[in-house]
C-alpha cells in the first residue's frame, strides 16, 4: 500500500478567486490553467497499520497547523472513497519548485499527493474523478492533476466541480515557453480567498470572468498564443484589482515585479511576443514563444532577477517503485 506520484505546478491563464464552499474548495466560477514542466513535486505515501498516526513531511519538515489540516482533507477523501480500512499514513513530499512565492507548489503538491494516495488506496479512478479528491487541498491542485492546458469548472458537487484537459494544437504546447521571474516575497494565498466576496470590485470580476473564459477556451482551440497569453496579462490585473480592494488591502507585487511588467512591455514594443502574468505573489510569469525565449529571458535576467526557463507539462502520474522517496 505505497505508492509514488509526480505532478507539475500550474500557471493561472484566467484565474479563479475565492470559494463558494471552503470546506470542499468549491470556487465562484471556472479558471483555465497551463502545467509548467521540468518544475515539479514528488511524492511518496503508505498506509501502515503499524503508525501511531498520520505522518506528514515535505521538504524535510513536519507539517503541522494548517499545512497539516489541508493534508489531512485530501486523505480523509480518500478514506472515504475505499473499500477498506486503511489505517494511518505516512506522506513524503518533494517540491523542486520555488514554494510560497507565487509558482503554484501548492497545486502540484495536492494533485501529487491525491494521485499518490489513491494509487496506495487502489483507488481506480479518472484524472477527472482523481481532481476532485486534490480539490480538497487546493482548487488549483485539480488541473494540475489533469495537467497541459486545463478547465477547472465550478459547481456545487464533486460530478460537476472537476478538471478537464483542453484539446489544443499540439504548436502551441509545442512552441510555448515560460519565463519564470522570481521575485521571493512571502505571500498568503488563503488569506486573499477568504476576504474575495468582499471587495467591492469581486461582483465586477464576476460580471466579466465568464466571457474572458470564453474567449480563452476559443483562443486555445485554435492555438492563437498572442491571444492566449493577452487573455492571461489581462485577468492578472483583474486579480490584482480584486486583491488589493478587499478589507485587508493585499499588494503583492514589489518594485521588482513592476519593473519586470515594463521591461515585457518594451520587448513587445520592439516585436517580441511576451506577455506577463502574474497568480498571487510577486513573482512573474512571462509567456513567450520557443523562438524568442533566450531573448526573453537574457532581458529579465538583465534586471538582476533569477530566472526560470520552462515549458507546458503535462498530467499528474504515478512514479515506478525505484523512485518511492522512503
Amino acid at each position: 500500500m505505497k505508492a509514488t506520484a509526480r505532478a507539475h505546478p500550474i500557471q493561472g491563464l484566467v484565474k479563479y478567486h475565492g470559494m463558494r464552499d471552503e470546506t470542499a474548495r468549491y470556487p465562484y466560477h471556472d479558471s483555465i490553467s497551463v502545467c509548467t514542466a521540468p518544475s515539479n513535486t514528488t511524492t511518496t505515501v503508505a498506509f501502515d497499520p503499524d503508525l501511531d498516526g498520520d505522518r506528514y513531511v515535505v521538504d524535510g519538515e513536519p507539517v503541522t497547523g494548517r499545512g497539516a489540516e489541508r493534508i489531512d482533507a485530501v486523505v480523509d477523501r480518500v478514506r472515504d472513497l475505499a473499500d477498506t480500512d486503511l489505517g494511518p499514513v505516512r506522506l513524503k513530499s518533494e517540491n523542486h519548485v520555488p514554494s510560497n512565492i507565487g509558482f503554484g507548489s501548492s497545486s502540484s503538491g495536492f494533485a501529487a499527493a491525491a494521485v499518490a494516495l489513491a494509487a496506495a488506496a487502489d483507488l481506480d479512478r479518472s484524472r477527472p474523478e482523481l481532481s476532485t479528491i486534490a480539490r480538497r487541498g487546493s482548487a488549483s491542485a485539480a488541473r494540475s492533476v489533469t495537467g497541459g492546458y486545463s478547465d477547472l469548472h465550478a459547481g456545487v458537487n464533486d460530478r460537476d466541480c472537476r478538471s478537464h484537459r483542453l484539446d489544443v494544437p499540439d504548436r502551441l504546447a509545442d512552441q510555448h515557453r515560460i519565463v519564470a521571474a522570481l521575485v521571493p516575497t512571502y505571500k498568503e494565498t488563503e488569506a486573499a480567498h477568504a476576504e474575495a466576496a468582499d471587495s467591492h470590485m469581486f461582483q465586477a470580476r464576476l460580471a466579466h470572468v465568464h466571457g474572458q473564459l470564453a474567449a480563452m477556451r476559443d483562443a486555445l482551440e485554435s492555438g492563437d498564443h498572442d491571444r492566449v497569453f493577452e487573455i492571461a496579462e489581462h485577468d492578472s490585473l483583474s486579480l490584482a484589482a480584486t486583491t488589493m480592494t478587499g478589507p485587508a488591502g493585499w499588494v503583492y507585487w514589489q518594485p521588482e515585479t513592476l519593473s519586470i511588467f515594463e521591461t515585457v512591455r518594451d520587448l513587445r514594443d520592439d516585436g517580441v511576443p511576451a506577455y506577463f502574468s502574474v497568480d498571487t505573489g510577486a513573482s512573474v510569469y512571462v509567456n513567450t514563444l520557443a523562438t524568442h525565449v533566450d531573448r526573453v529571458e537574457a532581458a529579465i535576467a538583465d534586471l538582476g532577477i533569477d530566472t526560470r526557463i520552462w515549458e507546458v507539462g503535462g498530467p499528474a502520474h504515478t512514479l515506478p517503485d525505484d523512485e518511492h522517496l522512503f
